[in-house]
């Protein structure tokens, strides 16, 4: 957790010097103005590869939304934005029903096919 959305969008993490594997979520809440409350980054690695980005990740914002829901820093229902460093506009959609805290959002179909093996 971060000292804001601001912060999360301008990391531009590098763990060349670093191998291994790495797993790492980052998070930051948005101005109360704001359409979205929390940001949230996804960082990872596989194998030799270099660090990634996860432009949306349902474990990560399940996981976040339970810990900010439990420690008060938000409540649901509330929207979190992830993708926002890669040009993408994921949005994701917190909703709670008897203390179980539900994921939710819209995917967009881009390709479609078959492959014949």
């Amino acid at each position: 957790m971060l000292d804001g959305a601001d912060t999360v969008l301008g990391l531009r993490p590098d763990a060349s010097h670093h191998p291994g594997c790495w797993d790492i979520g980052v998070l930051g809440l948005h101005r109360r103005s704001s359409d979205v409350a929390v940001e949230v980054r996804a960082f990872f690695t596989e194998g030799e590869e270099p660090l990634r980005e996860d432009p949306v990740t349902g474990s990560l914002n399940a996981a976040a939304a339970e810990w900010l829901i439990a420690s008060g820093r938000l409540t649901a229902p509330f929207v979190a934005a992830q993708g926002t460093a890669m040009g993408r506009q994921g949005r994701v959609h917190i909703t709670s029903e008897n203390e179980q805290v539900w994921v939710g959002g819209h995917a967009d179909v881009i390709l479609t096919g078959s492959v014949l093996i």
